[in-house]
């Protein structure tokens, strides 16, 4: 019983054989044809730009990501920078989180200083140091988060 497999996986394998054999010879002869190879070498550019495309699509996603990451970090050390601030200037910044936008005027009210010159000297330290944007408009001087 055991030659009698053997005998059939060999008649098998040498059908097998014959017929990729057959269909090497096929495509041999398709190889020499100009016009399939030039096929090829079209289908072959049409995929190198396919995938010249999916990857200009991958790396751009990547620098988006890292972008984010890095303003992310930039943001994080801010937020130890903060920690480092002087105490009534870490208020100051928590009011116009919470208000968006303050003129001096208003950071002398909430914090108690007996003249605006102090307040806005106080504000346009903060804004030196990147923390605060400033927009004048007229004579006012509004201030708002970084």
């Amino acid at each position: 019983m055991n030659n009698r497999k053997q005998r059939d996986y060999k008649s098998i394998y040498s059908s097998l054989n014959r017929e990729l054999q057959k269909d090497l010879e096929e495509n041999m002869e398709k190889f020499r044809d100009p016009t399939v190879m030039g096929e090829m070498v079209y289908l072959l550019l049409r995929e190198r730009e396919n995938t010249n495309r999916i990857l200009k699509t991958i790396l751009e996603r990547l620098d988006r990501i890292e972008r984010m990451l890095s303003r992310a970090e930039i943001e994080s050390e801010d937020e130890t920078i903060e920690g480092l601030l002087p105490e009534i200037d870490a208020k100051i910044l928590d009011y116009i989180k919470k208000k968006k936008i303050v003129t001096a005027t208003d950071v002398k009210r909430e914090f108690g200083y007996k003249g605006t010159n102090a307040a806005s000297a106080r504000l346009n330290r903060l804004f030196t140091m990147g923390y605060l944007k400033k927009k004048q408009v007229g004579r006012k001087v509004y201030y708002t988060i970084a």
